[in-house]
């Protein structure tokens, strides 16, 4: 009888060391999910306003583009004034950076060129791989104002334009990864809209001439 209140009192007592620390978690979950969600919104938010000026302003439209390489897709804000596309930031990512994925938002003008850019989330080596970050050194400045169709966005040793950030050539790579494959997404999507756009306003000229055509004949009649 002794064991089985010993055994009892062993499973109540774990029981008790298990229900607490899960139950006080819980409830700083609860009171710290918000703040927590709040101050990422905050962070994109600021994020775009800092690719493409304007944005806090302005009118902003969020979708998915699926990008030709990678696994995820990469997510636009398209940011829009007076009707105008004003710019897009792309919040775009590589996985081939030293401490695993690295999320990059940059803004593109209409015609491609780079406006800004910078690091959302990275996991790189302090003092080296963390300096794509604006927050730790300008290295990432050098894509401003370039536009890809033009200037090489490859590393210089790889035969592009882009120096990479000293002794952390993989974090350089990774972020030159990130870069191209916003580019492609960015230029592909647009480029299929404007086709789009154009066929629609093809079809509606086509069916205008066909419909003064048939009202000329009638008038012959």
């Amino acid at each position: 009888m002794a064991k089985k209140d010993s055994f009892v009192n062993m499973v109540v007592t774990l029981f008790v060391i298990t229900a607490i620390p899960a139950v006080l978690l819980g409830f700083v979950y609860k009171f710290t999910k918000e703040p927590i969600e709040q101050a990422k919104k905050l962070k994109l938010s600021n994020s775009i306003n800092l690719v493409v000026p304007g944005a806090s302003t302005a009118e902003i439209k969020e979708f998915n583009v699926m990008p030709e390489t990678g696994k995820d897709s990469l997510t636009f804000f398209e940011v829009v004034s007076n009707n105008e596309i004003i710019g897009t930031a792309v919040q775009t990512y590589s996985d081939n950076a030293f401490g695993g994925r690295i999320v990059v938002m940059v803004g593109f003008k209409p015609d491609g060129t780079i406006i800004d850019n910078d690091v959302l989330e990275h996991s790189e080596t302090p003092g080296l791989g963390d300096k794509a970050s604006k927050s730790k050194s300008n290295w990432n400045s050098q894509f401003n104002d370039k536009n890809p169709k033009v200037f090489n966005i490859n590393l210089k040793k790889d035969g592009g334009e882009v120096d990479a950030i000293t002794a952390a050539t993989i974090s350089s790579l990774a972020y030159v990864d990130a870069l191209q494959r916003a580019y492609e997404a960015f230029i592909k999507y647009y480029n299929s809209s404007d086709i789009e756009e154009s066929k629609v306003i093809e079809e509606i000229d086509e069916q205008t001439e066909l419909e003064t055509n048939e009202t000329e004949k009638g008038g012959v009649e």
